[in-house]
């Protein structure tokens, strides 16, 4: 199986981490295109394209004027070292081994705004440019028409590569829109996280994007390749319910955080 996850907001770019592999991002020439679209922008027009703050757009403004390749350790950091929010907090990559990293690189995939598709240990610049937002571009509206088939149709090579015959989407909505299913070909298990709250359980999301990640890490270092495998996943006290769940659509539920 392949695993897709979505970026995140928050990056770490300071904390050392240690010296691994690397690799190129497949699409640097599109996110290059894409970089000199955004690099003229005002930090005010930022913040309007991306509804963020001031402070935000002009740090973002900022990352655009710097980003250029070629893309070394100096200037650039493997996507799943970079990436510090909910998911990666579960993932936990700076914890995993060499051989970790290794499965992660073959069975792992993170959707991005800006890169259309990373492995793990490609290398990346800071960014802010969410899968969603509505950059008017030559191939379209908005980053969904620019991505076109090429999300999916790289996630079915990925697959091919490693005997894959099916993908686990522990991404967001809006990451996986990015991957449109005639181009995918494949079939997608959709894990889902619900906490008991309320008197019913519930999607909540802080809770769930950790549980994303903490799935991701239970795959990568147990070595699995067949989706069933994950219907084992206890991690942070979540079990499989399979009265709630259905041939795709796999949920996961806990009484308590």
């Amino acid at each position: 199986m392949i695993l897709v996850i979505s970026p995140a907001k928050s990056l770490d770019y300071t904390t050392p981490v240690a010296s691994v592999p690397f690799t190129q991002p497949d699409f640097l020439d599109d996110a290059e295109r894409l970089v000199g679209q955004l690099r003229p922008l005002s930090p005010a027009a930022l913040a309007g394209l991306m509804g963020i703050s001031d402070p935000l757009a002009a740090l973002n403004a900022v990352r655009y004027a710097e980003w250029s390749r070629p893309f070394t350790p100096e200037n650039a950091r493997p996507a799943v070292l970079a990436f510090d929010g909910d998911v990666y907090d579960g993932l936990s990559a700076r914890t995993l081994s060499a051989d970790d990293l290794a499965f992660a690189q073959r069975h792992l995939r993170i959707l991005s705004g800006l890169y259309g598709v990373l492995r793990p240990l490609d290398l990346m610049q800071p960014y802010r440019l969410e899968m969603g937002t509505r950059l008017a571009n030559a191939r379209g509206r908005d980053l969904y028409a620019f991505w076109g088939e090429r999300v999916a149709r790289t996630l079915a090579d990925a697959a091919r590569a490693v005997g894959a015959g099916t993908l686990v989407n522990l991404a967001s909505e809006e990451y996986f829109k990015a991957v449109r299913p005639a181009a995918l070909a494949l079939p997608v298990i959709q894990p889902v996280f619900e906490d008991w709250g309320g008197g019913r359980f519930r999607v909540a999301s802080f809770h769930a994007k950790r549980a994303r990640g903490m799935m991701a890490r239970f795959a990568v270092r147990a070595r699995l390749r067949s989706p069933e495998s994950l219907q084992a996943f206890t991690e942070g006290g979540y079990a499989f319910a399979p009265e709630a769940s259905d041939a795709t659509r796999w949920v996961f539920r806990r009484r308590a955080a």
